[in-house]
């Protein structure tokens, strides 16, 4: 069975995500309040895999999450890019005449905004989990009150589905990372299935330092999916680079990082997986 550690609870898309990463497999999700816990269960247990988003297509990259991946010592073993479906869902002896609030996460409730302007008579309330605002009204059988969640999750705590694709973009996606302690990293990809890669490195503060890492990456036909900069505390203009390639040699991109590794400072490897 496989123990997966996630930020949000039962019916809430990292626990979707989970399940469909690990498809037809037994899953035992651990539940956390913070993606700190995240990495706390792994730390405490190796035998702990963890799933947690990174990007998103509308709301960019959880910069955060960048900073506890690398500061874990954990390694990336996959990635699952979910669709992002939001439904607006209420008790069973609710409906349209008698909700006056709608209760989901800040970020679900921004991705339908359009929807909800033309629902003026709806008061916004943001919650921790989208997941989490059925199951309170669910709980405490909150009269008046709906939820934007995950269809499933709306089924899971018996809540009656409004509307299906309130989501005001259709192409909204999130990619998750499946992360896991470095012993346990074999036993869950195949290294020569690998085609992705994820690093974080600095570079000098000299004129042209990224070109010339870049210029070699094109140089081994390695291609560059994703880059993304963040500052380094107490080091002005200075930036860690996490970047994202892909490749279908092996052999070229590890001698693309052998290459690379004289020009940057503190190279990590997060990790290397097939891409999906």
């Amino acid at each position: 069975m496989k123990r997966i550690a996630i930020q949000g609870i039962i019916g809430s898309f990292h626990d979707i995500a989970s399940h469909q990463y690990f498809q037809d497999e037994q899953v035992q999700i651990i539940c956390c309040s913070t993606f700190e816990q995240v990495f706390e269960n792994i730390k405490r247990d190796p035998t702990v895999i963890g799933m947690m988003a990174i990007e998103n297509t509308i709301a960019g990259s959880l910069l955060h999450n960048y900073e506890l991946l690398r500061d874990s010592g954990t390694t990336v073993v996959g990635e699952h890019k979910l669709h992002i479906c939001h439904s607006i869902c209420c008790l069973p002896e609710d409906d349209w005449s008698t909700i006056t609030e709608v209760h989901s996460h800040p970020v679900a409730l921004m991705q339908c905004r359009h929807y909800l302007a033309n629902h003026p008579e709806l008061r916004a309330v943001e919650t921790e989990d989208t997941a989490g605002a059925a199951e309170y009204i669910s709980r405490h059988q909150c009269r008046g009150m709906a939820a934007i969640c995950h269809a499933e999750a709306a089924r899971l705590y018996g809540m009656k589905v409004l509307e299906d694709s309130i989501e005001d973009n259709k192409h909204n996606f999130t990619r998750f990372l499946v992360v896991c302690h470095p012993r346990k990293a074999d036993f869950l990809r195949p290294l020569e299935k690998a085609n992705k890669a994820s690093l974080v490195f600095s570079l000098p503060h000299e004129e042209g330092s990224l070109s010339k890492v870049l210029t070699i990456l094109s140089f081994y036909n390695i291609n560059l999916t994703k880059i993304q900069s963040l500052p380094i505390i107490g080091h002005e203009w200075e930036y860690m680079f996490y970047v994202d390639v892909t490749y279908d040699n092996l052999t070229r991109y590890r001698q693309s990082i052998d290459a690379i590794a004289p020009l940057t400072k503190e190279l990590t490897i997060l990790g290397e997986y097939t891409e999906r």
